[in-house]
């Protein structure tokens, strides 16, 4: 039998838009939960968790479901997304930077940031992926450069593939700059492209201190291939306005956020 809500209360698209307002609160929602909240039946939620699922705006998970990573997906559509909070969180990153020191550089809009706000009088040796990473930090006099080779993807301009990993294999670094995709604190790493997804991999086990840079609308996300547990990371650099109920799940994992 319906139940009040089925028969005349909340109708579908309300339904739908509570479901994701419980979803942007906190970054997952359990189906019988929202079962009472909205007083609808199992079937009832089941069906809406699928839909939103099959439109791009959740991820459907056994019980319920996850919010799916807003980044875009195209190189240029990341390069204009939250440009401001890129710029502060590149300038809370480079503050963990010591001359001297051997970092590797991801690739990404936002690891880009992070080359134009390295202070221009710092020295120490850069390693990169990204061609357009390379080149904005070959406008630092005082930076060596190394450029990791291997197949270009497009999507992400960086280079991928079983060069490249084994080339990082090599090398051990004082600091690593992560570019993410998604990062949920139960979930992990994540990202959309799978051979991206394996070069960062290999990242996570090349420095000492890893750093990951994910702006606020990245935080509490997943996306379809895993990187590794969020605590891989020993520091979290974010915008300085970043919601705190998004933060704070990473810092009870013992994550240093940088804001």
């Amino acid at each position: 039998m319906a139940s009040s809500a089925e028969r005349g209360g909340l109708l579908k698209d309300e339904r739908q838009r509570r479901i994701l307002d419980e979803l942007t609160a906190s970054g997952r929602v359990v189906a019988t939960e929202l079962q009472g909240l909205l007083d609808v039946s199992p079937h009832t939620i089941r069906r809406d968790l699928d839909e939103l699922a099959e439109a791009g705006r959740l991820v459907r998970v056994h019980g319920g479901a996850l919010a799916r990573s807003s980044t875009a997906t195209t190189y240029e559509g990341r390069r204009a997304q939250g440009a401001e909070a890129k710029r502060q969180l590149a300038r809370a990153a480079v503050t963990l930077l010591s001359p001297g020191q051997v970092a590797i550089l991801d690739g990404g809009s936002t690891a880009l940031a992070v080359a134009d706000a390295i202070p221009p009088d710092h020295t120490g040796t850069f390693v990169t992926h990204s061609p357009p990473v390379a080149e904005a930090l070959g406008r630092h006099p005082g930076l060596e450069v190394i450029v990791i080779g291997g197949r270009l993807e497009p999507r992400a301009m960086v280079a991928v593939g079983a060069q490249t990993v084994a080339a990082y294999r090599q090398i051990t670094a004082d600091i690593c700059f992560l570019g993410v995709w998604s990062i949920h604190a139960e979930h992990g790493v994540s990202q959309q492209y799978p051979e991206e997804a394996e070069v960062r991999r290999t990242l996570l086990e090349r420095a000492n201190r890893v750093v990951g840079l994910a702006h606020s609308d990245k935080l509490g996300a997943v996306a379809p291939f895993r990187v590794g547990p969020a605590d891989a990371l020993t520091h979290l650099a974010t915008e300085r306005d970043a919601p705190e109920r998004l933060v704070a799940p990473f810092r009870e994992l013992g994550v240093h956020i940088v804001q």
